[in-house]
Formats: structure tokens, sequence, C-alpha cells
């Protein structure tokens, strides 16, 4: 057996019957050669610097040794930790699993991870979740959230993504938003065509700027449509809540609404509820669109007819724009289309 082969064997055995850590220095001995051609090799940083069978002699010893890297120190010797937060409001849906599906997906290839952190205080100010939250990541994704509100997390030092925000209030960071307005104008034509006229807005009592921007597009889209009624009803984003707000704004004075269009598919949900109190059938007294197409939406009978927003690829998006920030790069512009899926839930109005 040659020295070096000998020299490797005893240090794993050395390392094993001690039960210690290996180190680079250890990796260095087993494979006879210095410390600094060991940090080129597992670096991947030694073409044209140590020879192939150099780098292939580093890489058997460390595999052997059991070597890991200490990521930590590496990390902080290069003051990044590859690590991105995303804030999301709460975690009371699906639709945000998926975006940190996206968002992670696009991470992993390349070698950072998300931490997920549901904000306490939902649309903010958020606490910063960690002693330190500028020392312990790279940046920050916040969705359905204003910037000045993650100031207590990044300062003004962390790179920052918004999405499902308002650009114009984004303090300069990049924003990545669904195409909801066009998303509104494609559930309101889609009643239209039936033959409504008559609506109700169900609106998610949440001050935020994803939900301001539904009420002032059907509000706009309406307004040049001769005989066309909205009223608005709003209620938390709560099934039992939109019970409540449906069944008092389908009671209400005036002509009865034949459409809801609601904000999200738990407020349709509700609505689907309320409505069975009052003796009325889906479609055939009164039609319902949603937001999101949540599992929920196929789950309901009859089927909600529903406005479908990719999560997953909002996830995707915002992380590459979060990437593009980091490597100084502009980040992709544009919305992100979405798409009306007509279900049961939707026909023309009665007769009367």
């Amino acid at each position: 057996m040659c020295a070096v082969h000998e020299s490797r064997r005893k240090r794993r055995l050395t390392v094993a019957h001690g039960r210690t850590r290996p180190t680079s220095r250890d990796v260095a001995q087993a494979a006879g050669v210095s410390q600094a051609a060991v940090s080129l090799v597992l670096g991947d940083k030694w073409r044209g610097r140590v020879s192939e069978t150099t780098a292939e002699r580093v890489r058997q010893a460390a595999q052997e040794l059991g070597y890991r890297p200490n990521l930590a120190a590496r990390n902080l010797r290069l003051g990044h930790t590859r690590t991105v937060l995303l804030v999301v409001p709460a975690l009371t849906t699906e639709f945000f699993a998926g975006v940190y599906t996206g968002a992670a997906r696009v991470a992993a290839e390349s070698g950072f991870g998300v931490v997920l952190y549901p904000s306490p205080e939902g649309i903010g100010p958020a606490r910063d979740p960690f002693a330190s939250a500028q020392a312990a990541l790279d940046g920050v994704i916040a969705s359905s959230m204003a910037a000045d509100a993650l100031t207590p997390i990044r300062g003004d030092q962390l790179p920052l993504v918004m999405l499902d925000s308002d650009p114009e209030g984004s303090h300069g960071a990049a924003t990545v938003n669904l195409d909801i307005a066009d998303g509104i104008r494609q559930a309101t034509d889609h009643l239209l065509d039936l033959g409504h006229h008559h609506f109700l807005h169900l609106a998610a009592d949440v001050p935020s700027w994803t939900f301001e921007i539904r009420a002032q597009e059907l509000a706009a889209h309406l307004a040049d449509r001769p005989g066309t009624t909205v009223r608005t009803a709003r209620a938390p984003l709560a099934i039992d809540s939109a019970v409540t707000a449906a069944e008092a704004a389908l009671t209400g004075p005036g002509p009865r609404p034949t459409a809801v269009l609601c904000d999200d598919d738990l407020l349709a949900a509700g609505t689907y509820k309320a409505a069975r109190r009052l003796g009325l059938r889906i479609p055939d007294d009164l039609s319902v669109t949603g937001i999101d197409d949540l599992g929920l939406a196929t789950a309901i009978d009859p089927e909600l007819t529903t406005v479908r927003l990719d999560a997953e690829l909002f996830g995707e998006r915002g992380m590459q724009a979060l990437l593009a920030v980091l490597e100084g790069r502009t980040p992709d512009a544009g919305d992100i289309p979405v798409e009306l899926v007509v279900r049961g839930s939707t026909a023309p109005p009665p007769a009367s």
C-alpha cells in the first residue's frame, strides 16, 4: 500500500474512533496536499490551479472521511447566507403554500433556501423574526403587504421583492404582480354575456392594494354599462363572516343581485351557504364567481366559476426577481396572466 493511501486510511480510522468531525486539515493530510488545495477543490475553483489527479484525490479523501464544509463559517466569510425570507400575511389558505413551493423550487436551483414566515400582524407591520434579520438573510420576498410594513425586518439594507403589491408604493423595491384587474374583467364580462345586470361585490375586508384594485376595476368596468347596478358588502376572509355579509346584502332594499362577484373562493363558499339559507338555487337564481381556484372550488356543489391564479408560478417569478436584484440585474417586467375557469356556478339570470 502506498504511503498516501496508508496515511488516508490511518486518518479515517482516527477520525472514526475518536468521533471527531473531520476538518479540511484532515482532508489535506489524507490526500497529501495543502489545505489551500483542499479549499480550491471543494470550493470548485481548482481548474487551472491544481491537476485533475490532485482534485480527484482530494474529493475521494473528503468522501472517505465524511468531511462536510462548515457552511456557516464560509457564509460568514463571504458575507451572505444564501437564505431568503418569504413573508406572507397568513397561512389560512393553500394559495401561500403554492407561492412558497414555487419560490423554494427556483431558490434550490441556485443554492438558496427559503424560510416561510407568516407575519403575526397580517399585512403589517411585521416583526423581525430573528435577532437581526439583516444579519441572517440575503433578501426578502413579501406577498400582499406594503413595503413600509417590512422596515423592522429589512431596514434599508436587505434586497426586497414585493408580490401582489402596489408598484407605486414599493419605495423602489421590485414588484411582481398577477394581472388581477384582467381577472376581474374576465369574470364581469362572463356574467354580462350571460345577461346579468344586478351585481353584488362581496369584497374582502382587508386593507390591501390587491383588494383595492379589484373594487376599482369592477366599478370602472361597469361604469359605462347602462342599466347595471352594483352593491358592495365587505367581509373578513372567513366563510362564516361571508355568510353573514352575503345574506344581509342579498336581502337589502332595491333589486336583488342575480350575480355575486367574490374577492376570494372562501367568500364564494360563504355565499353558497347564505344562498341556501335564503332558499336561492345556484346557479338558477344566483350566479357566483370567486378568485384563486383553490381546491375548495371543485369541492363545493355546483363547482365554482373562478379566476385561476397560478400561485406556484407567482412564487417562481418572485424568486427569479430577487435573484436578479441580488445579481444587479433588472427583473423581468409584466404582470402574470390569470384565467377565468367557467364551471357550474354561473348561468343566465332567472327570467323574471
